[in-house]
């Protein structure tokens, strides 16, 4: 009986000692909580250190959310800690919103927070855009050549133009919405647009401004993170003629096609002309193998009794005749 007293006064002792321990581990936060009118149990605090989850800065987050009149549970709070959301960015936001007059309630800021996870971005930055617009260049310095957009009128004179636009974040479509490069190629599109349809490039250097006009017409914002409040050209250059050089190119282009076909032209007539050549010879041949069947046909007659040899002899005074006709003419037209 006497063991089994001093077993239980024992195990008794062990555990006021535990839950001494614990008091005191705890006891700090407990009353930083209630001294700031955002009170939390020692259940709640033991809880959170079990399921690892950093209890000092669930408590002080959320005292900083009650001393802004922003009322937040600790479980809302554990519950995207867990879910692996920044929980001091989604209090500081919602204070800063509801500042400004801003509404963003706790849902979407933890949304926009996990939506900005793994990038540069977070919520905060988010709402301090949307009450402090920023500017955005298009393009970018990095891109195009000189941190440019090149376009070209219908007159054919290229313009480099660099717009500077005033962006503010859109918290309804932040998640989901387009980002910024989506806006700075929505932005360049219709620049490119606005320039290509103007009948000259003077047109555009005497009103830039028509190009911010059109491009905030087409609502290039629509489906993005941000709302656009004014599209600047800070910068417009004249470029190279591209419509003459094209020309140039097309005419060259152009010779180079006569020149070929000319070519073409020339081996024909060339070939044409082997070709006559050949015939001629081929003619001649005739000819001459013709001429060589005379003395045969002679000597066959002379055989047959058909040609006697005073016919010989006036047939050869008539080619002594025309021989000598044919020196005597001598160089006259038409003589070969």
């Amino acid at each position: 009986m006497a063991s089994l007293e001093i077993f239980i006064i024992g195990a008794t002792i062990i555990v006021a000692l535990v839950l001494f321990l614990l008091v005191a581990k705890f006891f700090n936060l407990w009353l930083r909580a209630r001294i700031a009118n955002a009170p939390v149990s020692f259940p709640t605090l033991l809880a959170m250190w079990l399921r690892g989850v950093p209890n000092a800065l669930i408590v002080d987050t959320r005292i900083t959310a009650a001393k802004a009149g922003i009322p937040i549970g600790t479980d809302q709070l554990e519950a995207h800690f867990l879910a692996g959301g920044e929980v001091t960015h989604v209090v500081l936001s919602l204070i800063a919103s509801d500042k400004a007059g801003i509404p963003l309630d706790f849902n979407r800021a933890c949304a926009i927070d996990l939506a900005c996870k793994g990038t540069s971005k977070t919520v905060l930055e988010a709402v301090r855009t949307s009450i402090n617009p920023k500017v955005i260049d298009c393009p970018h310095p990095d891109m195009g050549r000189g941190g440019k957009i090149d376009a070209v009128a219908k007159d054919g004179i290229s313009l480099r133009v660099r717009a500077r636009v005033t962006v503010r974040t859109n918290l309804d479509r932040f998640v989901g919405g387009a980002t910024e490069e989506t806006v700075i190629a929505r932005v360049g599109e219709g620049i490119v647009t606005c320039i290509g349809s103007s009948s000259s490039y003077k047109d555009v250097l005497e009103n830039p401004d028509a190009i911010s006009k059109l491009v905030l017409h087409k609502g290039v914002d629509a489906g993005t993170a941000f709302e656009i409040l004014s599209i600047d050209i800070a910068d417009i250059d004249v470029g190279e003629n591209v419509g003459a050089k094209l020309q140039t190119e097309q005419a060259e282009a152009d010779k180079k096609i006569a020149q070929a076909m000319a070519e073409m032209r020339r081996a024909a007539a060339v070939a044409l002309e082997q070709e006559m050549s050949a015939r001629t010879q081929e003619m001649r041949a005739r000819v001459v193998e013709a001429e060589a069947q005379v003395p045969l046909a002679i000597a066959e007659a002379f055989r047959n009794g058909q040609l006697g040899v005073m016919d010989f002899a006036k047939y050869k005074n008539v080619l002594a005749d025309t021989e000598m006709r044919t020196k005597i003419a001598g160089d006259s037209p038409g003589a070969k």
